[in-house]
């Protein structure tokens, strides 16, 4: 019935859409909590999507909005946690070493990435929560710097909520339009893309010039 439902005035639900609204279906607010939590840990699967999806089902009445809030942020935490205790497991010397292993990256980046991190993880974890794609890997430098558990959770579980908040209520308050608000999202994933790309690129122009320097 959802499914259908979330057809109107949009393309066949199939994949990921279709996915998510059968096990929220299937599962009620759990499954909201689980399809969100996957982003976490497999950022194929975006938020932006599944958040509005669990607002226009908490509208057919599957669950109530609040319910929605609850269980979908429910998932976020769980799932940054899985990510955060990940990162606390790998610890610092190992993830040093690794970066020391990789092409064009030295030790070094890793002790100015920890520098950063001392001084901005507060804020990063925060405004992480509400980035596409950073939000699915800033638990891990959390956890590799053993930040404190409790400071964690507090602001892991106020970020997502804020932005939980703002796609459930806008899928809700949409109803079968909900794929409106995943669009729009879609164009700040794209940007938030080409900007890791360019720095990506930069990065990697000026390590090959200094090693070709180095070299000369």
């Amino acid at each position: 019935m959802i499914r259908q439902l979330a057809q109107e005035n949009s393309e066949e639900l199939g994949g990921l859409a279709g996915w998510a609204v059968d096990l929220m279906e299937a599962l009620g607010g759990p499954g909201a909590a689980i399809t969100v939590g996957l982003d976490n840990i497999f950022p194929p699967i975006p938020s932006e999507l599944v958040l509005p999806l669990a607002g226009f089902t908490a509208a057919q009445g599957t669950f109530t909005l609040l319910g929605a809030l609850l269980w979908t942020t429910v998932g976020s935490v769980v799932g940054a946690l899985i990510v955060y205790y990940l990162g606390r497991l790998l610890g610092r010397e190992r993830t040093r070493w690794l970066i020391s292993k990789v092409p064009l990256m030295k030790a070094d980046d890793f002790d100015v990435a920890e520098k950063w991190f001392a001084k901005h993880g507060t804020k990063a974890v925060f405004f992480g929560r509400m980035v596409p794609l950073v939000r699915s890997f800033i638990s891990l430098p959390a956890g590799i710097e053993k930040m404190a558990f409790w400071k964690f959770l507090v602001l892991t579980t106020l970020g997502s909520l804020i932005w939980n908040s703002i796609f459930v209520v806008a899928g809700y308050l949409l109803g079968a339009n909900w794929h409106v608000v995943e669009e729009y999202a879609g164009v700040f994933q794209i940007i938030v893309i080409v900007a890791v790309v360019i720095a990506v690129g930069l990065f990697v122009y000026k390590r090959l010039r200094s090693r070709n320097r180095t070299a000369a």
